[in-house]
């Protein structure tokens, strides 16, 4: 095991009136000068967060960081290998970035799972669990889905911090069809387990790093909404005023007083500090602007670069540097990696660079400021891509590649990873894993385990029902 196991692993056995009070304490009060005084304590005693970069979609491992440029020209595709900072090791030319701080990250090129479709696959990886669950849909969530990493993390994690322990930006997935995503909610846990998202990005239906965005088929199209990030879920809803939200939350005190009703409102009374911390950064308007990335120096947003992808990474460092525990990033909506046509020009133009140079600061920057040993980041899809490049109709002339859970790459930097390894290998055309095959299980477990959870930990339902976090073995050799 690493790390540091956390202060309280284990179901609460608190009675309801001192949750009340717990949670009407909350953050309430919360200013800028406290945000400050996180991130000065963090610096000085950082806390092991993780940063879970995912890639909707699913990226292809051959035209990222598992090339085959021996295979034939149907498999290798049209880009070229280049060499890293790390001797031996190579990945696509167009992630220089990330090729020049090799020393900093690892990769696992075997991980594999059994479903080639776009819900399961989020569900899976996700989740880390690969078997499908009681009542699955890929249309909606479902109440009887497995927790994801989040919501388990943040349920781990809630005491560490002033803030709640886990968190996802900037926004939901949600495909363009509006079907949310299965996989990103507490499912089994319960609802009041939900993790804290942060809606900040522009509510843009196009693909890619907005305001470079662009449509997989080619058709017109443009960005709308702004290119800065505003946090909806920051503010106040229209029409409730300051005095308002501090009479709801005055509500709190009424239940106490009425102790006969307190069996009726157990639902209230369960819920995670997490969701008290919500109803106090709305409260804040301090908080709200440490949230503002305009504050930021214009050297380290041009360094993230400004778009989606950039102004993601960037928020999530804050939320790290203030002590959240597992920041997941979704960098694209609408499974923006989803390269089945036009694959090439748009990995080249549109979806390499900005993730290249994002994530390489995001690594640099945490480095300068003392936390990157401290900070594990994870970057998935929820499936690799077929070995074989090919063509549909509807898209015209231009090819790529289809679904394929068989294998991916996962990416490690940070967290102590053994800067410049490769994991696992892929048979010759890519297409399955020929050693040190891993799984979403083990992959959660590595991240479960950075986070000082200890394997013995596990979420209780509301029968006080334990379930165990850890389904596999954290990925050997990893981390150093």
């Amino acid at each position: 095991m690493t790390g540091t196991s956390p202060t309280q692993v284990v179901h609460p056995r608190l009675s309801r009136r001192e949750w009340l009070q717990a949670g009407s304490i909350g953050l309430l009060g919360l200013s800028i000068a406290d945000i400050d005084s996180m991130r000065a304590e963090n610096r000085r005693s950082p806390l092991k967060s993780v940063i879970y970069l995912f890639l909707s979609g699913g990226l292809g491992q051959h035209d990222s960081f598992d090339m085959k440029p021996e295979a034939a020209d149907d498999i290798r595709g049209e880009f070229v290998p280049v060499s890293t900072k790390t001797p031996g090791v190579q990945i696509c030319e167009h992630l220089p970035h990330l090729a020049a701080c090799s020393d900093k990250w690892a990769l696992v090129r075997s991980l594999a799972h059994k479903t080639n479709g776009h819900s399961l696959g989020h569900h899976i990886m996700l989740t880390g669990r690969s078997d499908t669950p009681r009542g699955f849909s890929g249309n909606k969530p479902q109440s009887t889905d497995h927790p994801s990493l989040v919501s388990q993390a943040g349920y781990l994690l809630r005491d560490r911090s002033r803030l709640p322990g886990a968190a996802v930006i900037p926004d939901m997935l949600t495909h363009a069809s509006g079907r949310i995503i299965p996989g990103q909610f507490a499912g089994v846990m319960g609802g009041r387990h939900d993790p804290w998202i942060i809606n900040a990005a522009p509510q843009c239906q196009m693909f890619g790093a907005c305001p470079n965005c662009f449509d997989h088929q080619r058709r017109p199209h443009r960005h709308v909404g702004s290119v800065e990030f505003q946090p909806p879920n920051l503010r106040l809803a229209e029409g409730v005023t300051q005095r308002r939200l501090g009479d709801r939350t005055r509500l709190l005190g009424i239940v106490e007083s009425q102790q006969q009703h307190l069996d009726q409102l157990a639902a209230v009374s369960d819920l995670d500090r997490y969701r008290q911390s919500a109803i106090s950064l709305l409260s804040s308007s301090g908080v709200r602007r440490a949230f503002d990335l305009s504050t930021e120096p214009d050297a380290v947003r041009d360094a993230f670069g400004r778009n989606l992808y950039g102004s993601s990474c960037l928020l999530a460092r804050r939320l790290v540097e203030c002590g959240v525990g597992l920041v997941q990033v979704n960098m694209g909506r609408n499974e923006t990696w989803d390269t089945h046509g036009n694959a090439f020009p748009h990995l080249k133009n549109n979806l390499l660079p900005p993730m290249d140079q994002s994530v390489a600061a995001l690594i640099g920057d945490l480095d300068d400021r003392g936390l990157l040993e401290s900070t594990l980041i994870v970057m998935a899809g929820e499936f690799g891509r077929t070995p074989r490049v090919f063509g549909l109709p509807q898209y015209y002339e231009l090819p790529g590649r289809d679904h394929w859970g068989a294998v991916q790459s996962v990416f490690f930097a940070g967290g102590g990873v053994r800067g410049g390894t490769v994991i696992g290998a892929t048979d010759k055309i890519g297409g399955h894993p020929k050693e040190a095959k891993q799984t979403p299980e083990s992959m959660a477990a590595t991240i479960f385990d950075f986070l000082g959870i200890p394997q013995t930990a596990a979420w209780y339902d509301s029968q006080s029902r334990p379930s165990r976090i850890y389904h596999a073995e954290p990925i050997p050799g990893l981390l150093a």
